[in-house]
């Protein structure tokens, strides 16, 4: 059977990667959605382009899975525009999969923010939640709604993704090695960096067996390192001089948001739902350097 996709938030750097990924995939056909397609502040815009995606999945005898993609990601802006933030991130991840439920399978994408940051050691897909900021407690009522919806649904985690389009902490540090001669960044916030294009890959692959997921799944690439890590990581695989990159601490660089301290996702879920294995992050970002 044909599968039918739909990808929201297509103009994001994951959304981008998926695109790619699904255009690799022969005989099927993908829907992109960006803002101009669905305003996600909307209710009956978002409710009204699902259903329209689905009459014509149905009339055409296709299998239905939506990647949702889309997101409201301005972390420090949603201290004070929480509301529209809710709106994005916890009540459309709802209105999606409600239309979904028994007609198609929804794959959600969720973040670390989700948890409080003070843990030594990967949280587990059943860690409890306890989101510090306005982004997290967002993110984490869009869990909790897509669940409510019930059906073929699963929320994908994922923390510190990097791409080729977009914002992201990755094509800032190419910047900065360019411009300046040094460049400061904290040591004491650790988690698993993760190329967007090796995240889509694992979100199709999910999204196109046969067997239902698992109802929360992680997904990372594996190992860990704090941001000057991964700074001196990208300045090394540049060719610059990783002493370049001095250290400094949360404390020196306060944000209107309250950052996760430990961001590790355990991703033994994954691989034990049989889905394709996951590679470190060092390999990951010098193939994606490479490739850029």
């Amino acid at each position: 059977m044909t599968t039918s996709w739909m990808v929201t938030g297509a103009g994001g750097q994951l959304g981008h990667d998926l695109l790619a990924v699904l255009g690799g995939r022969a005989g099927e056909r993908v829907t992109a959605v960006g803002r101009a397609e669905a305003d996600l502040t909307d209710e009956r815009a978002v409710r009204r382009c699902v259903r329209d995606w689905l009459d014509g999945v149905r009339r055409r005898g296709e299998r239905a899975v939506l990647v949702n993609a889309a997101a409201y990601t301005a972390v420090d802006a949603a201290e004070t525009d929480e509301g529209t933030a809710q709106l994005v991130n916890g009540d459309a991840p709802g209105w999606i999969a409600q239309e979904l439920a028994g007609l198609g399978r929804l794959v959600h994408v969720s973040t670390d923010y989700v948890f409080d940051g003070t843990a030594t050691e990967p949280y587990p897909v059943d860690a409890p939640t306890a989101p510090r900021s306005a982004y997290g407690r967002t993110k984490a009522a869009g869990e909790r709604a897509v669940a409510a919806a019930g059906g073929d649904a699963t929320t994908v985690r994922t923390a510190w993704v990097y791409g080729q389009h977009g914002g992201n902490f990755v094509r800032t540090m190419l910047r900065l090695e360019r411009e300046r001669p040094t460049v400061s960044v904290v040591t004491d916030q650790v988690g698993s960096p993760t190329w967007s294009l090796d995240l889509a890959r694992g979100l199709v692959a999910l999204g196109a067996r046969e067997a239902p997921g698992p109802a929360v799944l992680h997904h990372t690439n594996t190992g860990a390192a704090s941001w000057w890590e991964l700074a001196r990581a990208v300045f090394e695989e540049r060719g610059a001089d990783p002493a370049r990159v001095l250290p400094t601490t949360t404390d020196a660089f306060p944000r209107p948001a309250p950052r996760p301290a430990y961001s590790v996702l355990d991703t033994s879920a994954w691989t034990a739902a049989g889905l394709p294995p996951l590679r470190p992050w060092r390999a990951a970002l010098g193939e994606a350097l490479h490739s850029w």
